[in-house]
């Protein structure tokens, strides 16, 4: 059965996760009783986990036809001859409207149906990101869909089978990603060395790493310094002229550390200066990984004047522009460790005060680089574990980020229990 994407926006992704059939029509019949048969609309409806009812009754909707769904044979039809094309488009639109997210255009949704004397609505809450959509209360289906709601145990199956399918998909796409990985380790590396996964996993930062011999040394010094200390008692001199002393070096050592920080933020404002003077220069991406290579400064700050230097000043349309401005991004993040670094980044961006509504998108705007394969399951993973422990654990951040988190966690309890 030929496969396409989900969405006429992911339609020239091939590396895009949400697929259903491609659509198979049949005309019958012939003058005024002829009708068009959605062959498959029943296995199309499962890969949306939607009612297939709900589809039939779109096409007649928009069509002006009468249409008709057989729950006991699984048989679509429309009245009236109808080409595929023009079905197809209609499915589209189906899928832009009752389907996917209109905060990120992820597909999978959970209709939520509220209908009181008061309110009647027709709401799509999103699995990745969290955001509750509202579907047109005008629409003739919307109004189908209040007095035909779906099953819940049956959509929670049809959820099921989706994933198995995406499942075996990713499963044929494995092959293609082995030889792409050989390809890229035969490349010429330039002599310079690149840190394995596993290490970089193991140790956070090369700092931690202590030496075996000079582990020794530190236990036998620690030895040496219980043995000298036996019999000695120590003191403290509480005298006048050694307490101002002890505040003078105090106050030397406090005032050395603000002005090491002062220094640091200035050097944070002209790296990402420096950043946005090459920007503006609109070379070709190709040189800004030689670019980046050539700065001094550690890989996370760098990672972080980018990021500031494109988004400096984004609000509201803080996704829009991540996605206007990605192949910087994936650009940025070719090197080993880079996927963290841009996490980081992203956090550290919308943890900062006057950065309250790009926050408000940061799960949107994961999920989207997650569908580019920009980063990757088990970063995001790992990044949100360390953060809420780290030390902006009071930011806004992880609080809007967990919807996109369980949904990527229940995605990976699922695979491994159908394993």
């Amino acid at each position: 059965m030929a496969l396409e994407n989900i969405g006429a926006s992911n339609r020239n992704n091939e590396f895009y996760r949400y697929k259903m059939p491609m659509m198979v029509t049949k005309t019958e019949g012939k003058g005024n009783g002829i009708k068009t048969n959605i062959v498959n609309n029943v296995d199309i409806a499962k890969a949306l986990g939607r009612p297939a009812s709900y589809t039939t009754k779109y096409f007649g909707c928009r069509l002006g036809a009468q249409s008709k769904f057989d729950e006991k044979t699984g048989t679509s039809i429309v009245n009236g001859s109808h080409s595929t094309p023009k079905l197809t488009s209609l499915l589209e639109a189906f899928i832009k409207r009752y389907v996917q997210c209109y905060g990120c255009g992820n597909p999978e949704t959970e209709i939520i149906i509220i209908n009181t004397t008061k309110i009647q609505m027709v709401n799509l809450k999103c699995a990745a990101c969290g955001y509750i959509s509202e579907c047109d209360i005008m629409d003739k289906l919307t109004t189908f869909i209040l007095k035909n709601p779906p099953d819940a145990k049956k959509e929670a199956k049809d959820k099921k089978a989706m994933r198995r399918a995406e499942k075996e998909r990713l499963k044929e796409g494995e092959a293609a990603d082995e030889a792409h990985k050989k390809l890229k380790k035969k490349a010429p590396s330039n002599g310079k060395e690149q840190p394995s996964s596993k290490a970089y996993k193991n140790h956070a930062s090369d700092e931690n790493i202590i030496p075996k011999h000079l582990e020794n040394a530190h236990e036998v010094d620690d030895d040496d310094d219980d043995d000298d200390d036996d019999g000695i008692q120590w003191q403290t001199d509480t005298s006048r002229e050694a307490a101002e002393k002890r505040m003078k070096e105090q106050l030397s050592a406090a005032t050395a550390e603000m002005v090491m920080l002062s220094v640091k933020k200035e050097e944070e404002k002209s790296l990402v200066q420096e950043m946005k003077e090459y920007l503006k220069k609109g070379l070709p991406l190709s040189q800004l990984k030689t670019f980046i290579s050539s700065l001094s400064e550690p890989p996370q700050d760098v990672i972080d004047a980018l990021f500031n230097a494109l988004f400096d000043g984004v609000g509201k349309e803080f996704l829009k522009q991540v996605m206007k401005k990605k192949k910087y991004l994936v650009a940025a993040t070719q090197e080993e460790g880079s996927q963290m670094h841009l996490l980081n980044s992203i956090g550290s961006f919308c943890g900062k005060s006057g950065n309250e509504e790009a926050a408000k998108e940061v799960a949107q705007v994961l999920m989207a680089l997650y569908d580019e394969d920009i980063v990757e399951e088990e970063f995001v993973l790992e990044w949100y574990q360390r953060g809420p422990s780290g030390v902006d654990k009071s930011s806004p951040v992880w609080k809007n980020v967990k919807p996109f988190v369980v949904w990527l966690q229940s995605v990976e309890f699922e695979s491994e229990e159908e394993d």
